[in-house]
């Protein structure tokens, strides 16, 4: 089961945290992040938010930010919670991203944060796949407004955990 006091919870949120620590996890993990200017805002175990700025490594042709930017934004959101959640269960469990969805409300020409708050929906998923051994999905969301609290965009992943064997 899901404990969210355990010590390799905050560990991994406070590697996150660091500025220099994410730098070196994008530029390992997520090069296409680093270079399309990907900030952490802010993150817990319930909200994580995500700053994607518009500028010349992130916008498109059409004078707004590239749908493909908002989307790793938004995947970035959900996952970080998602592996935040995962440090909260002793059983190694697999994580993969199957499904991708969006939709672009107004054009995005500034500063946009994407938030993610769908942690109680990670734990429920994951302790499922716990309790059955078999895969389980969620879709979360992550909303992405801009400078005046105007939402720009709607990003939904679909997460699919499973127990390793």
């Amino acid at each position: 089961m899901f404990n969210p006091k355990h010590p390799k919870v905050e560990g991994l949120l406070k590697k996150f945290r660091n500025p220099w620590l994410l730098k070196l996890f994008f530029l390992s993990k997520l090069p296409a992040a680093w270079f399309m200017g990907l900030r952490l805002k802010s993150v817990s175990l319930e909200k994580a938010e995500i700053v994607l700025p518009y500028n010349w490594f992130s916008k498109n042709p059409y004078r707004s930010t590239y749908f493909a930017a908002q989307c790793a934004a938004g995947e970035f959101s959900t996952g970080i919670i998602a592996t935040a959640v995962l440090e909260g269960f002793e059983e190694k469990i697999s994580i993969l991203v199957t499904h991708v969805e969006a939709e672009f409300v107004k054009k995005a020409i500034n500063l946009t944060t994407f938030t993610c708050s769908d942690s109680a929906k990670f734990i429920e998923t994951i302790e499922k796949a716990v309790a059955t051994g078999e895969g389980h999905a969620i879709r979360a969301a992550s909303i992405g407004t801009n400078e005046a609290g105007d939402v720009v965009s709607k990003i939904w992943i679909t997460w699919s955990f499973k127990v390793r064997k």
